[in-house]
Formats: structure tokens, sequence, C-alpha cells
């Protein structure tokens, strides 16, 4: 299993190509991962995280209506590629076992972001109409928003159910809504956003975050704080999913990071560390090929 990202053709001019490699082990598995793709007109261009978020069309519909098209603070297409790789070398291993062979893998990180972002190409494709950011409401359904409690926090309410939708109603003592014909169905109730999010806000702000948590959950309506990693550290349902893990550094000791993904029950697996040092296995790897580390800093090119 071979996992490499540097631009098309860098292994071919090394003499390290897919043909090459898998001439001398037929089942070899190659995941190229890079921003572009190994074909196309732009698969020579530098390609980042960023890029993809732009180009899939994630930053068109990311933002306030009024505001500038948005990117996320954080590697989300790098992210999901990795996920995706991860698959995909799932997919490819699983067929070795069937046919003997390995095979490559092409892997651009503009892909898999664009596969989540829903059905913006179909409605384009079939109505010519485009997506419009709409801040932190939905086209699909209402309320749905962010919302500043009394006490200065924020949470989030989410009515994907007409029967939660029903619920928010209640609780926040405006019943009348549900009697009207828009109120039936998300799209519609997406229609009439600024009345449902002044009923649903104007509650939320006369009561501290955590009589907002406990009122929705005992009405049994979807809400959510609005976490930072401190309270993501602190949450009892995270503890409970054991979400956070400790992993022994050898230069900073007892670290705190995310677990592994999902729990399996014959094999949980755990994250055994986290990461070496930069360069610290170089003279195992290149000991066995005999060659040595002075030799390899003689010859290796200098930044």
């Amino acid at each position: 299993m071979l996992v490499e990202n540097f631009r098309p053709g860098t292994l071919e001019r090394w003499g390290l190509g897919p043909d090459e490699l898998r001439e001398l082990n037929p089942r070899l598995v190659v995941a190229r991962v890079t921003g572009f793709g190994q074909i196309g007109p732009y698969a020579a261009r530098p390609g980042f995280g960023t890029l993809a978020e732009a180009m899939s069309g994630f930053a068109a519909i990311t933002g306030e209506p009024d505001g500038p098209p948005t990117l996320p603070p954080f590697g989300l297409a790098d992210g999901i590629a990795a996920l995706t790789a991860a698959f995909a070398v799932l997919t490819a291993l699983r067929a070795r076992e069937a046919t003997g062979e390995g095979q490559v893998i092409d892997l651009a990180i503009i892909e898999p972001i664009l596969t989540l972002l829903g059905p913006q190409i179909i409605t384009y494709d079939q109505l010519g109409e485009l997506q419009a950011r709409t801040g932190n409401r939905s086209h699909n359904n209402a309320p749905r928003n962010t919302y500043r409690t009394r006490d200065g926090s924020w949470v989030a309410v989410s009515t994907s159910a007409q029967s939660i939708a029903e619920r928010v109603m209640r609780l926040v003592g405006r019943p009348e809504f549900i009697d009207e014909p828009w109120f039936a169905t998300g799209s519609q109730r997406a229609e009439h956003a600024d009345e449902l999010d002044e009923a649903v806000g104007s509650w939320i702000a006369q009561r501290d975050r955590d009589e907002v948590v406990k009122a929705f959950e005992d009405a049994q309506a979807a809400v959510a704080p609005i976490y930072d990693a401190a309270d993501v550290m602190a949450d009892p349902q995270f503890r409970a999913l054991d979400s956070i893990t400790t992993v022994q550094d050898d230069e900073l000791g007892p670290i705190k990071m995310q677990n592994v993904l999902f729990r399996l029950s014959r094999t949980p697996g755990r994250i055994a560390s986290a990461g070496p040092a930069l360069g610290a296995h170089t003279g195992e790897v290149l000991g066995r090929y005999g060659i040595g580390t002075r030799s390899w800093r003689r010859c290796a090119p200098r930044a």
C-alpha cells in the first residue's frame, strides 16, 4: 500500500511511477491524492483544500446573504478527501482479495466535497437555479438558525421533522403557527422564516442556555449548544463516547486528541501514537536498503 500526494508526474520522474512499482509487486495499491487529479487541464496546478472549497461550490453557498462567499476556518475539503481516500483504499484492498491484483486510486481533492454538497448540480441541470447563501437558515425547513441566550451563549435549533417543528412552536408559546396552511411543509415554513425566527429567538433570548436546553429536551425538540473546544472536552456525551482520548507523545507527554471515528464491537482499535517527530524513522527505513544516514545527508538536496 502506497499513499502519495505529489503533483502528477513526480513519481514517474523519479522512476517510481505506479507502472514500475507494480511490475515489482502486482498486488500493490497506490493511492494518488492531488488537488485536481491525474488528468485534465488543471492537473499540473498546485492544489490545496482551500481551492477545492472554492471551486466545489461550498464557498458560494456559505455565509450571510449580503456577505461574501465564506471559506471554513479549518481543512474541511482535506478532511473529507482523507476519509474518502480511506474508503477508496479499503475498496481497492477488497478488490485485491478477489482478483489478486492491486490498482491505482486517483483522488482529486475537488471531488469529494463536491459530492457532499447535495442537489446543487441536479437542481441547476433541471431547473437552471443556483443555490444562494442563506446564512444559518435553510431552504428546506424553519425555524432553523442560531439564537443567542440571555447569558450570552448561543444555541442551534433544527426542525427537519414536522413533529419537531410543532413541538418547538408549542414550547415557545406560539401554537397558532401550527394551524397556518404554510406550516405543513418545511419548504413553506422556510418562506416564513422571519416570523418563526422572531418567535423562537425572542423566547430563547429571555432564558439562559442551560434552561433553554433543558426545556427543549423536556419537550423532545431538537437543540444543541454551540460549543468551543473547551465545551467539547467538558461535555458528558463526548466523555461517554470517549470522543477525546489521551495519547502519550514522546516530546509533550500525555496529550488530548480526537479518538477513532467509530466504535467496533470486536476490533475497536485505538490511537497508538500522536505520530513520530520529523525524520525519526529515516535511519531505520534507509538502513533496510543499505543506505547509511551519512550517505543520505551527503546526497540529499538542500532546502
